[in-house]
């Protein structure tokens, strides 16, 4: 299989239904997850908002954090360094956007440097979306 990265905002919707979510399952069985580091701090943590706000029950809130831990032993995640730091800063100075945002972005553009060839980026973000757009990522909306 080849590797697709994964924003938190479309990872997120293996662990909860929702719009996208029936896509980002196809997305994972066609493909190696990619993701950066702070995506299962992000996850973890959209996962609490959901359960604080009644969202997602205390039953569903433990099975889900399950599936995280058990999924993780199959991704590949890049480390937040120099290289994807300096880039998520560049990044940020041609247009705003979130921090976290262009760490996403970054780690993406650094995977694809180092392996010369590009990879699907899912996103299901829409500030998001239109700034990989701007750094040419080949963008799958899930949404």
């Amino acid at each position: 299989m080849s590797f697709a990265y994964f924003d938190t905002s479309a990872v997120v919707k293996r662990y909860v239904l929702e719009p996208g979510s029936l896509q980002v399952r196809g997305w994972l069985r066609r493909h190696d997850f990619l993701s950066s580091a702070i995506t299962p701090v992000e996850i973890l943590s959209a996962l609490g908002k959901r359960k604080q706000s009644g969202e997602l029950s205390e039953k569903n809130f433990t099975a889900a954090i399950r599936r995280v831990g058990s999924d993780r032993t199959r991704w590949e995640l890049i480390e937040l360094g120099a290289v994807v730091l300096n880039r998520a800063e560049e990044i940020i100075q041609q247009g705003p956007m979130r921090a976290l945002d262009a760490i996403h972005i970054a780690s993406a553009l650094a995977f694809q440097t180092a392996a010369g060839r590009r990879i699907p980026f899912l996103t299901g973000d829409r500030r998001q979306r239109e700034a990989a757009e701007r750094m040419s990522l080949e963008v799958i909306w899930i949404g």
